[in-house]
C-alpha cells in the first residue's frame, strides 16, 4: 500500500493524469519561492504554508475572537513582572514524529535558534531585546514542561503572542536537529531539506520546483487528520491549473482569477482578504508633494471603485495601513473620486495650473489609470516603467516622486505595519531605521510617539483606540494613498469541499488539518 501511494504521488508530481482519492488533496500552486524548509529561515508564502501544516507552535490566534489566542502546545500561560515575563505550561503528552518527547527544552532551543542563526525571520524576536549573547537567559526551560520567555521591556501582550503564532516559531525536535549539526550550524544545512516537527503532517518528499508530498502524522496529539496525504504541485501557469481542475486531476487551484471561472458550475469559488496592501508613495523631498493640500488632492483623484471593478475580485478598496482582518483595522473609506474637491485643494496650494511629476510602477495598467485621473486636475504624470525590483530599489533610495508599491506584514499584530508606515525616528539619509515613512522623507516626531505608545499599551481596548486614532490621522496627513487590499481567489472542485481544507485569512495559508476530535485554528 505504501509503495502504491508513493507511486501515485510520483505520478501527480510528474503531471501524469491521476484522479485524487478521497483521503488525498492535490493543490496546484506556485512553488518557485520555496527555497528552504527550515522554519528559522523560511519567509515566503509557500514555506510558511508548509511549516504551518507540519509543525506546531506554542499558540495560535483565535480566528473567531479578534485579538485573542488559544494554546496549541501551550495548555496555558501567565504574564507577570509588569508584562515582561511570559510563563507557558506545555502539554505533557506530545511527541515528535521521530518518537522523541516534546519538552520545554525543545521549545527554548527552537526560539533561541532563530536568533542565533540570524536569518531574515530573526528580527521577529530581536525586537524584544534578544541577542545571540543573551537569548539563553531570555528564553529557557524552567522544568521539562514549563517555558519562560522574558522581554527587555513591557510591550502590548499580544505583540509577542502574535510573533509566536508565526510559522517561524515552530517547535523543533532538538535531539534530531542537533544530531545533524555540521560545523556549528545548529542543523541548518540538514533542515533546509528535511523535517523535525510534531505537526499533523510529516514530510515525505520535496522536489524543488516540482512539488511537495506530505503524509499524515499517525500519532498527532490533537487527533489524527482526516486527510492522509497532501500533494502540492508546482503549476505556475494559470491556464494549466484551470485545465487540471476541470479534468479532476487536482482539487484546488491557488492562482486563478474570477474571469477564468465564469460559467463553470463545477467550481466552488471563494474570495478571502489577504494582508497585502497596495499604495502610492509620495516623496516629501518633492517640492509639490510635500504640500499638505497636494497630498490630499491626489487622494481625491483616485477612482477607487472603478479600479476595484477592473481588478475582478483580486482587490478590494482599503484606505488604511492596517489590513482588514487585523486587530484595530480602520475600515473607513474617507476618499472617493472628487475632481472638483481636488482642484479646490490645488488652488489653495497655488497650483491650480497643475504640475508635472514622475510615477515609478511595475503595474502599468494601474499606472495608466492614475495618469488619466490626475490629468483631470492638470497634473501631468510621466510613467517610469520597471519591474518590481527596480521600482523597490528606487523607493528604498528615496529617488522617486510617486511610486506604486505593495506591503506584506510579517505577523498579524498591527505594530508590524505601524512601525513602517507611521514611524521615522531618524529622517537623515544614513538612518538605520529605513521604514516606508523614511523612504518617503516623512518627518513625524509626534506620530512616532503615538506609534510607540500603541506598541506598548497593555489594555486591548485602549490600544485599539490608539491605532484607530493613528489611522485616521494618517488619512489626513500621510504621504501615502492607500488603495487596495489584495484578495485570494480560491477555486476548488465542488466534489472536493468535503475534504475539509480551510483557508486562513489574512495569512494566505491553506490548512489541511481537520479532525473529528480536535478544535482547529
Amino acid at each position: 500500500m505504501k509503495k502504491y501511494l508513493f507511486l501515485f504521488a510520483l505520478c501527480l508530481l510528474s503531471h501524469v493524469h491521476a484522479i485524487p482519492p478521497q483521503d488525498t488533496v492535490v493543490v496546484a500552486t506556485k512553488l518557485d519561492d520555496l527555497i528552504s524548509l527550515d522554519p528559522a529561515e523560511i519567509f515566503e508564502p509557500s514555506g510558511l504554508e508548509y511549516a504551518h501544516n507540519t509543525y506546531d507552535r506554542l499558540v495560535f490566534y483565535d480566528s473567531d475572537n479578534e485579538g485573542q489566542f488559544k494554546g496549541i502546545l501551550a495548555q496555558d500561560w501567565t504574564i507577570t513582572n509588569g508584562g515582561k515575563k511570559f510563563t507557558f505550561t506545555l502539554n505533557k503528552n506530545v511527541t515528535f514524529a521521530s518518537g522523541n518527547p516534546l519538552t520545554a527544552e525543545d521549545a527554548a532551543f527552537s526560539l533561541q535558534r532563530i536568533v542565533r542563526l540570524n536569518k531574515t525571520p530573526a528580527y521577529l524576536f530581536t525586537q524584544f531585546g534578544w541577542t545571540a549573547d543573551n537569548v539563553h537567559d531570555k528564553v529557557y526551560a524552567e522544568n521539562p514542561h514549563t517555558l519562560v520567555i522574558e522581554t527587555d521591556q513591557a510591550y502590548a501582550q499580544s505583540l509577542l503572542l502574535y510573533c509566536l503564532t508565526t510559522a517561524n516559531a515552530a517547535i523543533l525536535d532538538k535531539k534530531l536537529v542537533l544530531s545533524h549539526e555540521a560545523n556549528g550550524d545548529l542543523g541548518h544545512t540538514w533542515l533546509k531539506t528535511h523535517y523535525a516537527g510534531s505537526g499533523p503532517f510529516t514530510l515525505v518528499r520535496w522536489t524543488p520546483n516540482t512539488g511537495v508530498f506530505l503524509q499524515r502524522n499517525e500519532n498527532y496529539f490533537r487527533g489524527n487528520a482526516t486527510l492522509k496525504h497532501v500533494i502540492l504541485r508546482s503549476i505556475p501557469e494559470e491556464s494549466t491549473q484551470k485545465m487540471l481542475l476541470m479534468k479532476g486531476d487536482i482539487d484546488i487551484a491557488r492562482n486563478l482569477g474570477l474571469d477564468q471561472t465564469e460559467g463553470i458550475n463545477t467550481f466552488q469559488v471563494d474570495i478571502y482578504p489577504l494582508s497585502m496592501t497596495y499604495f502610492m508613495s509620495m516623496n516629501q523631498k518633492n517640492q509639490y508633494l510635500r504640500i499638505p493640500q497636494v497630498r490630499q488632492a491626489l487622494k481625491y483623484l483616485i477612482d477607487y471603485e472603478g479600479l476595484e471593478s477592473l481588478a475582478r475580485g483580486k482587490m478590494t478598496v482599503h484606505q488604511s495601513f492596517i489590513p482588514k482582518g487585523f486587530f484595530a483595522a480602520c475600515e473607513d473609506s474617507p476618499f472617493t473620486l472628487d475632481v472638483e474637491k481636488a482642484k479646490e485643494l490645488l488652488k489653495e496650494a497655488g497650483l491650480e495650473q497643475g504640475f508635472t511629476v514622475n510615477l515609478d510602477a511595475s503595474k502599468i495598467e494601474l499606472a495608466q489609470a492614475i495618469q488619466a485621473m490626475f490629468a483631470k486636475a492638470n497634473i501631468k504624470v510621466n510613467i517610469l516603467p520597471g519591474d518590481s525590483r527596480q521600482v523597490l530599489t528606487k523607493l528604498r533610495a528615496r529617488k522617486h516622486d510617486l511610486s506604486l508599491s505593495t506591503w506584506v506584514p510579517d505577523y498579524c499584530d498591527p505594530n508590524n505595519n505601524a512601525l513602517t508606515f507611521a514611524y521615522n525616528p531618524d529622517n537623515s539619509d544614513d538612518s538605520k531605521e529605513r521604514t516606508l515613512a523614511w523612504r518617503n522623507s516623512w518627518e513625524i516626531p509626534d506620530i512616532n510617539e503615538k506609534t510607540l505608545a500603541a506598541m506598548k499599551e497593555q489594555d486591548n481596548e485602549k490600544r485599539r483606540e490608539l491605532y484607530l486614532q493613528l489611522q485616521r490621522h494618517f488619512h489626513k496627513e500621510a504621504p501615502f494613498v492607500n488603495i487596495f487590499q489584495e484578495n485570494r481567489v480560491l477555486v476548488q472542485r465542488k466534489e472536493s469541499l468535503q475534504k475539509g481544507v480551510r483557508f486562513l485569512t489574512p495569512l494566505d495559508i491553506l490548512s489541511y488539518y481537520t479532525s473529528e476530535t480536535a478544535s482547529h485554528e
